[in-house]
């Protein structure tokens, strides 16, 4: 075999493996990426185009949270102050999810419209919150939303507490 045709062979299989690694990454990252929506997101776009893993961020509303018999289910609307997305999580969530406090829920939605999450995310203290959740409230608010109150929490444009 001259060098010339060795090259050439060299270059194909190279290629071959190359294409090979992308289509594996491509494969392997496909059930792992989400991403964010706020509920005003998912109100506009619809449910039903939402076949993958999902994050959506925003505060749980006042009143909505409930707790299963053992504890481990947890029932809750996240809230944008415009739009609402119910949230069920068969886990021990963390100590930080009350009401009126940011969240971010991650999973798929059932036939109901309801968001089965896998994780439950919440902020760590009263000053953060993640970029895409404050952004999304942070929308909401300056068309007619909700306004900080001192204790962290937030209140939509009717005055109730969220």
């Amino acid at each position: 075999m001259r060098k010339r045709s060795q090259r050439l062979w060299f270059i194909g299989a190279a290629g071959v493996l190359m294409a090979g690694a992308v289509t594996l990454g491509v494969i392997g990252l496909g059930g792992a990426v989400a991403f964010f929506q706020s509920p005003s997101d998912i109100a506009s776009k619809g449910v039903e185009t939402f076949k993958q893993n999902v994050r959506v961020g925003g505060l749980i509303e006042v009143g909505s949270q409930t707790h299963g018999e053992d504890g481990k289910l947890l029932q809750f609307r996240i809230t944008d102050c415009k739009n609402t997305v119910p949230v069920v999580f068969d886990g021990i969530p963390p100590d930080m999810v009350v009401e009126g406090k940011g969240v971010v829920a991650e999973g798929k939605f059932d036939v109901h419209g309801t968001l089965v999450a896998t994780r439950v995310l919440a902020k760590h203290d009263e000053n953060y919150m993640p970029k895409e959740a404050y952004d999304s409230l942070k929308r909401a608010a300056e068309s007619g939303g909700e306004q900080a109150m001192a204790d962290g929490t937030m209140t939509c444009g009717d005055g109730s507490a969220t």
